[in-house]
């Protein structure tokens, strides 16, 4: 007897199976499922199913049992990993279809390396690599969520800081055999996930992400560090540190003082192309007089450069920034300045 599930993949796009699957479990059942999708999504499967003139019985099983296979495959892969999936899967499906199932769900799901870390706590996987080469934690830490990464870092000697943080922002594209390596020497401790194509981790905006949630004595250490050993490095670094969209993250007090010490014009060029929200934390902290000059002097500025205006914002940023470094204002960062009144 001919394989159905074998058959269905062969004969169907994965849309058309969306479409069956949906007409299969019925209105009440996949208006519950539209809930979770987005609209794009919603109006490309309801065409779907308006163009299904005939499904029938033996593609609904086949369907079915393609989307069971695939959901408790998925199951496996998030409760035990990618290695227990495999074993489950082959046992009861066979090598060959086992490994067809893994592949698609490892591409749709984006599955990426170390993805078992991101489920410990960052104190027991400090323990277990702090004492690994400054590369091997820069490559773990690259593919951990900013936040764990972050307490990571913080927690680290402060000569290995500035080390892990440049490894982490002049990485670039890292091979399947590196990956594979590293997560050969971690596979006794901890689950792994492994990629089959180049993944693309690190790089000057995940170092800064990480930066933006340290605590500020761990992040001037770091500047510091780097600022010697690679100074344009560490320009690029500062520049994303903290954009002119962060500044609704300011106290009203805090952003008074900054807006004592902008220039008028660079402000009113700096608001020319801002979120609303960015420009009404700014009216608010300014004078109604001082607020509708500013509202009036956008309005009638005209056309303008981007350019201009992204310099004009990043000389805001620098006046932050220095009163920051002055002690005089305080940037929120992450879990760990929560302020006491």
């Amino acid at each position: 007897m001919p394989d159905m599930y074998d058959e269905t993949e062969q004969e169907l796009t994965n849309q058309q199976k969306a479409a069956i699957l949906f007409i299969t479990l019925g209105p009440e059942n996949s208006a519950k499922v539209f809930q979770h999708m987005a609209d794009d999504e919603i109006e490309k499967i309801t065409l779907e199913i308006a163009s299904q003139k005939q499904v029938t019985p033996r593609q609904k099983a086949a369907v079915l049992s393609e989307f069971y296979q695939m959901a408790m495959a998925k199951n496996y892969l998030s409760s035990g990993g990618l290695e227990y999936a495999q074993n489950v899967l082959e046992k009861a499906l066979g090598s060959e279809k086992a490994a067809s199932i893994i592949n698609r769900l490892t591409t749709s799901l984006q599955v990426r390396p170390f993805d078992f870390l991101r489920k410990t706590d960052p104190a027991q996987l400090l323990n277990f690599i702090q004492n690994e080469h400054p590369q091997t934690i820069a490559l773990i830490m690259a593919y951990l969520d900013p936040d764990q990464a972050a307490t990571i870092l913080s927690s680290l000697s402060q000569e290995r800081q500035a080390e892990v943080a440049k490894r982490i922002a002049i990485m670039d594209r890292t091979s399947p055999e590196v990956i594979r390596e590293v997560e050969r020497v971690l596979e006794r401790k901890l689950s792994s996930l492994v990629t089959q194509d180049f993944t693309t981790a690190g790089g000057v905006k995940a170092i800064v992400e990480v930066l933006n949630r340290v605590d500020r004595t761990t992040e001037k250490t770091i500047i510091e560090t780097l600022e010697v050993d690679n100074p344009e490095l560490t320009e690029e670094i500062k520049r994303l540190m903290f954009v002119f969209e962060d500044i609704v993250m300011l106290d009203d007090r805090s952003l008074q003082m900054v807006l004592r010490e902008v220039d008028g014009k660079d402000l009113s060029l700096a608001l020319k192309a801002t979120p609303k929200e960015v420009a009404s934390k700014v009216f608010k902290n300014m004078s109604t007089r001082a607020a509708d000059m500013l509202k009036e002097e956008i309005e009638f500025m005209g056309p303008v450069k981007i350019r201009d205006v992204e310099e004009a914002q990043q000389k805001i940023v620098n006046v932050i920034r220095n009163l920051e470094d002055k002690g005089e204002i305080v940037v929120a960062r992450g879990k760990g300045d929560e302020m006491i009144a």
